[in-house]
């Protein structure tokens, strides 16, 4: 597979992005999967889903998103023209609505009457827990209890939507064990409860049923830079954790050579065994919760400790779609660090009044390293994936460290 326009008919039928992605699962789980695979192909191509799903995108979470000239951080930066695509306006703040919107419809077509999630920064969590809301369905969020300590404020958003958060004490606490406590739930429950995952990654159809779900951003994105100024962008810019912001915001580029589409992961403290969650540089293939990827393992094959200022990139592995795409070369895969992250929140917030969610700050400190060698006459694009809000506590206290220091 080396032509671009291949890309677009990825995955196959067995849900592979050409080495990567499959379903890697317990035989207790091929059954729901299966059933979600078959409901999902039909829901996709019934235009009364469609309609449903579009009309409630625009009229309940707040699309399309608007594409923002950053005129004072261009004029920062003294390079290529920068353009931030403002998916934290939505409500719920992210990006992550979009999917928690598109699976619940999903859900209610199959009959469930319970909806489990897990969440890392939180936000993943309040977009179930209100979507759950909104169709009147039970909702249990599993959450790490680190991250439940450094997303306090999402704690408190879910709880009050009438979703229940349990704290999963196992391992690091954090992202990863979540994922394997709503796998847990799901195993036992799958009769009666549908598992809303909140990236593109996991097992079938997982990666491809949530890239579809976010692929609005792409294309609201190029119908905007197009109509505003009759080309196409030169750079792309989004964070990846799990990757579905950025697999969403790529989709509608993926054929056009001219666009570079570089996707940023979590640097953490530098790229040392357990120190980050830069899966492209530190990482290796493997099998990991139910999908063959780029993902963070020892010499044994032992998944590593991560780390990231950013609960949200916190993770040990990656979207199968965004191994195949680094794989073709088709997009580049870079690192924030915790540090530069923090610098690019505050460079953001003073010169554009805009508070970026710790994961976007990451795409904006790539921005900010890239942009002053740029022309003027050159395009850049960042996904802001999320606001900041959440995150006002974390950074605070970041400030403080330093300051002390």
């Amino acid at each position: 597979m080396t032509q671009l326009q291949d890309l677009a008919s990825v995955p196959n039928i067995h849900g592979h992005f050409g080495p990567y992605g499959g379903m890697f699962v317990p035989e207790t789980l091929m059954k729901p999967l299966q059933e979600l695979e078959t409901a999902y192909h039909v829901a996709h191509q019934d235009p009364d889903f469609q309609t449903e799903l579009n009309t409630l995108l625009r009229d309940f979470c707040g699309r399309p998103t608007p594409l923002y000239f950053s005129e004072r951080l261009t004029e920062k930066l003294g390079g290529a023209r920068i353009f931030l695509k403002r998916e934290d306006l939505l409500h719920t703040g992210a990006h992550k609505i979009n999917n928690a919107l598109g699976q619940i419809l999903l859900a209610r077509r199959m009959g469930k009457s319970r909806i489990i999630a897990e969440t890392g920064a939180g936000q993943h969590g309040v977009a179930t827990a209100t979507v759950a809301a909104r169709f009147g369905l039970e909702c249990v969020v599993y959450m790490g209890a680190v991250d439940m300590q450094r997303q306090a404020l999402n704690v408190v958003r879910m709880r009050l939507l009438g979703a229940k958060v349990v704290a999963v004490t196992a391992g690091q606490a954090t992202l990863k064990e979540a994922v394997n406590e709503a796998m847990r739930d799901w195993v036992t429950h799958s009769g009666t409860t549908h598992y809303i995952l909140g990236s593109a990654l996991g097992a079938h159809p997982y990666p491809m049923m949530v890239r579809d779900f976010h692929r609005v951003i792409g294309e609201e994105t190029r119908r905007q830079i197009l109509e505003r100024e009759k080309r196409l962008p030169d750079l792309l810019v989004a964070c990846v954790g799990g990757g579905s912001n950025a697999i969403g915001f790529f989709h509608a580029f993926l054929a056009d050579a001219s666009v570079r589409l570089v996707g940023v992961e979590g640097g953490g403290e530098g790229i040392l065994p357990g120190r980050h969650a830069a899966r492209f540089q530190g990482g290796k293939i493997g099998i990991f919760q139910g999908t063959k990827t780029w993902l963070l393992a020892n010499a044994d094959g032992q998944i590593e400790s991560t780390h990231s200022i950013s609960a949200g990139l916190d993770y040990p592995a990656v979207g199968p779609e965004h191994s195949l795409l680094h794989e073709l070369g088709r997009a580049e895969y870079d690192y924030a660090t915790d540090s530069e992250a923090l610098e690019a929140f505050q460079t953001l917030s003073r010169l554009e009044g805009i508070l970026p969610a710790l994961e976007s700050a990451h795409a904006l400190a790539y921005v900010c390293k890239v942009a002053p060698a740029l022309s003027r006459d050159q395009i850049v694009i960042a996904n802001l994936s999320g606001r900041g809000d959440k995150d006002v506590q974390q950074v605070a206290e970041m400030l403080d460290i330093l300051i002390q220091k």
